[in-house]
């Protein structure tokens, strides 16, 4: 990382606000003093929750605006692509990746009231969510906690995604899916944007649907060197996962895709979750500012 990006915000530290959460109508705000740094947002007319905007500790705003808070000449596809979310487009023949609908794709409904609480030195927050079909069936229900800290001149986002079978659930094997954050359009690959992943492959069209520990997307945001990391954890299934790396700023880790990212019909990487059973899949994201190197990003790696 860059050196003076890095002391510089190691020294602010002292005596700096620190992190905290305040409640509002349908999401959590989590703010460094006054400063929005994101929301956790479980509003009904949303199909599934997310965390939007997403920022640096430097006050950079990295993820893309739309639809959220869409901003002029930004890109408008995918509506469903706020920020930071997870879901899978195939769940028992259901769809909880895509959002055309609810009459056509599933949603992920608040079950009661979200929560949050202080740790260490950083804020935890999230909610319990039913998984619910067009037809109002409920599958299971899903845990989304987040821990959110400030690490030098990074923000450090722990989160875990547990999901608990109601009947069978089986996860089909498509590359639509996962833990995933849509960032900016500068991060986008044709912008100059540099993407990467942790067994030194880069560009799209080297780490769509690799393997591998993590995936970096790195990128000038207003002239200032930015990025964000995302990793997956050694007590996750399929580690390390495979990579829904997309050009155009989506990042997701998924570990259900295998026949999708290999187009090899013989494998299968459906999962199937027993009635009564429970599956958690933790991530770490690091969303910094200034550059970061491989050794860097390897360190900050999640060892459990």
């Amino acid at each position: 990382m860059n050196r003076r990006v890095f002391l510089a915000a190691a020294g602010a530290l002292h005596g700096a606000p620190r992190l905290r959460v305040t409640e509002g109508a349908g999401h959590l705000a989590v703010l460094r003093g006054d400063t929005l740094v994101t929301k956790f947002v479980f509003d009904e007319k949303y199909d599934k929750p997310f965390l939007h905007p997403v920022t640096t500790p430097s006050g950079l705003v990295i993820s893309r605006g739309y639809p959220v808070e869409a901003k002029p000449g930004e890109t408008n596809d995918h509506v469903w692509h706020r920020g930071i979310f997870y879901g899978h487009g195939i769940v028992n023949g259901h769809d909880f990746w895509r959002e055309l609908g609810r009459d056509r794709t599933s949603r992920l409904v608040l079950d009661g009231m979200a929560r949050h609480g202080k740790k260490g030195r950083g804020v935890s927050f999230g909610g319990t969510f039913r998984m619910v079909t067009p037809k109002g069936d409920s599958l299971g229900q899903m845990d989304q906690d987040y821990v959110l800290s400030l690490d030098g001149a990074a923000y450090q986002l722990e989160a875990s995604i547990r999901i608990a079978a109601g009947p069978e659930l089986k996860f089909g094997d498509t590359d639509d899916g996962g833990f995933a954050i849509r960032l900016s359009d500068h991060f986008r690959q044709e912008r100059g944007a540099k993407l990467r992943n942790s067994e030194g492959l880069e560009t799209t069209e080297k780490i769509w649907g690799k393997n591998a520990r993590w995936v970096h997307y790195a990128a000038s945001v207003d002239g200032k060197a930015a990025g964000a990391v995302l990793y997956d954890t050694p007590t996750n299934v399929r580690y390390p996962t495979g990579w829904h790396a997309r050009g155009y700023s989506l990042n997701s880790a998924n570990p259900f895709g295998t026949r999708s990212f290999t187009k090899d019909k013989t494998k299968d990487g459906s999962y199937v979750l027993a009635p009564g059973q429970a599956l958690t899949l933790r991530y770490r994201v690091l969303l910094h500012d200034g550059e970061m190197t491989a050794a860097e990003i390897d360190k900050r790696a999640p060892k459990k």
